[in-house]
């Protein structure tokens, strides 16, 4: 059983009437029952919650967190991104969707801007499977298509991903690097494009199979934590 927390800041949905009519439960709310289901044990969390609903507890509790932000990121504070970002180090997955390449956690485990093109037009976006042999695209055809989102596209500031496993195609032109997969020391990151809070992105089943699988993706394997510093030899030295 993985545990599975699904995390959103949830202030659009509480200031735009659009939003809420698509998420009348939030976007946490949508994501949660989408991918749903025997393998995953799955809670919530709001950035308006106390100490963001990512105290320790859940933290150490959670084999994933899955992060969606937008309009708040500023106001997450540094001490639970840094509370994120040493659990990722030691083996939580973490999942980021859509406008979260832009939150601290993104940004601090990328180390550059993350930043992109973009614009709000409503347009086609194909998303083709670049690798067909990928666990995150299994069940995925050569592509899928979504007839309403936000564009974004290149330059796209991220490091050169471990993975490569959909590229996007824009109606008005563009192409986007939409699934990429790192490692950041035990933890596994998978960045997944789509998902602007207007359009009812999240539930789709395409884009709730491939967040599914980047949850299967992302959880931690259990091996041996590394241990650093002074070691003592395994095998007996000579005397020099």
């Amino acid at each position: 059983m993985i545990k599975v927390t699904v995390w959103n800041e949830n202030v659009h949905e509480k200031t735009n009437a659009k939003v809420a009519e698509v998420y009348p439960e939030g976007i946490h709310g949508a994501i949660a029952a989408g991918i749903a289901g025997d393998s995953f044990q799955i809670r919530t969390a709001t950035q308006e919650q106390p100490e963001h609903g990512l105290t320790q507890e859940v933290l150490d509790d959670t084999d994933v967190l899955i992060w969606w932000g937008h309009k708040a990121h500023g106001e997450v504070a540094d001490e639970i991104v840094n509370r994120v970002h040493q659990r990722v180090l030691d083996g939580m997955g973490l999942v980021v969707l859509h406008s979260g390449h832009f939150s601290k956690i993104f940004k601090k485990l990328m180390g550059t801007s993350c930043d992109l093109k973009w614009r709000e037009a409503g347009e086609k976006e194909r998303l083709w499977v670049v690798d067909p042999s990928h666990p995150i695209a299994e069940g995925i055809g050569q592509y899928f298509e979504l007839e309403q989102e936000e564009m974004y596209g290149e330059h796209f500031d991220i490091p050169a991903p471990d993975e490569l496993v959909f590229v996007s195609w824009f109606e008005g032109g563009e192409v986007f690097r939409s699934g990429c997969t790192y490692h950041r020391g035990q933890g596994r990151i998978f960045y997944f494009r789509p998902g602007h809070e207007t359009y009812p992105t999240y539930y789709n089943e395409n884009v709730l199979k491939v967040i599914a699988n980047g949850v299967k993706w992302a959880a931690p394997v259990r091996t041996a934590k590394p241990v650093y510093g002074n070691a003592q030899p395994l095998e007996k030295l000579q005397a020099k």
